[in-house]
């Protein structure tokens, strides 16, 4: 598989070759829809909580006679079926969201979206992003230049000017290769590789 090389002003400079064996993957949907899903759900915490009706402040007084009112028999007012009454099945804070993707699901998918990806173009490789002040106006300049607006880089290692000049554009990302989640990579537009970060990517993924 061949990926394009950006130069600093995001035209193609030349090819790089990538391994078919992370690039050159056929596109399975079902198994990206899968793990895509687990990493969300995985991300979830348990932070809801419903009162059943043990919990509810409400009095255990029947509220009227059994017989003879000509409404309906009610045994207090806390029943789940009266308003502001507790919940049947709440919802508690100790509810698990966890999805279990092995570890070779989890790569065959990541492998299959930069396969689709790079068959739709929307991976290239750049030799290395750097900033000379961790200024979000210089980043921003530099991407428009590139031609970029949604854009996900990845680098070998976090260039701190460049991490700070990133935090307050909502549609870019920087990130290493092992964070490089499936969400990530399917929500951005462009994926930004260095060099040294393939290299990384393919020991990975290998």
């Amino acid at each position: 598989m061949e990926l394009t090389l950006l130069n600093e002003q995001g035209q193609t400079a030349s090819n790089v070759s990538a391994p078919d064996t992370i690039f050159g993957r056929d596109y399975n949907e079902a198994l990206i829809h899968q793990v895509v899903v687990a990493y969300q759900a995985n991300a979830r915490s348990g932070n809801r909580k419903q009162k059943d009706r043990e919990e509810v402040s409400h009095t255990t007084k029947k509220p009227w006679r059994q017989k003879g009112t000509g409404r309906a028999r009610a045994g207090m007012s806390s029943s789940p079926l009266w308003r502001g009454g507790g919940r049947i099945f709440p919802n508690s804070p100790e509810e698990n969201f966890s999805h279990k993707v092995n570890k070779k699901m989890y790569r065959a998918g990541v492998c299959s979206i930069l396969s689709q990806l790079a068959r739709e173009g929307r991976v290239s490789v750049i030799e290395g992003m750097t900033l000379e002040a961790p200024k979000t106006k210089l980043l921003s300049q530099k991407l428009k230049g590139m031609g970029l607006d949604s854009v996900l880089v990845i680098t070998d290692s976090l260039d701190e000017n460049l991490l700070l000049a990133s935090r307050n554009l909502a549609n870019v990302l920087v990130c290493e290769p092992r964070h490089a989640d499936p969400v990530s990579l399917v929500f951005y537009k462009k994926i930004l590789v260095t060099r040294a970060a393939l290299a990384k990517i393919e020991e990975m993924l290998a």
